[in-house]
């Protein structure tokens, strides 16, 4: 939190409000995981974990809510860990569940987004 520059040693609060407000959470969530009263619901750690700018498999594991056994890194294609890597739109339509009839269409429109306009030349797009 201090490395993005929210001052959540202040006593009156304002980086934790700022991380609140920023992550779309209440304020109180976020005080009482700094003070370790509580553990934040997944929404939350997901919330936070986006702002932060912390893979929520990182934050999941150094809250101690589960171990790096609890979430292994998913095998890459030729069976070595390769980690997450990014998807093309095609394989982010299918994991989220597009109807196949708008599979195109949700590629079409992602690459749009993408920096490069999804035109890679990896086995990832």
């Amino acid at each position: 939190m201090r490395l993005r520059q929210y001052d959540i040693d202040s006593p009156r609060g304002g980086g934790k409000s700022k991380l609140a407000d920023d992550a779309g959470v209440h304020r109180a969530a976020v005080s009482r995981l700094l003070q370790r009263q509580s553990m934040p619901d997944l929404e939350t750690m997901r919330r936070l974990a986006g702002v932060l700018g912390v893979p929520l498999r990182d934050m999941l594991i150094r809250s101690g809510r589960l171990s790096e056994d609890d979430l292994p890194v998913a095998a890459g294609r030729g069976g070595q860990d390769e980690g997450p890597g990014p998807l093309t739109p095609e394989e982010a339509a299918v994991r989220m569940g597009v109807p196949p009839e708008l599979r195109e269409l949700f590629a079409r429109v992602t690459r749009a987004f993408l920096p490069d306009g999804g035109g890679g030349t990896g086995p990832h797009g």
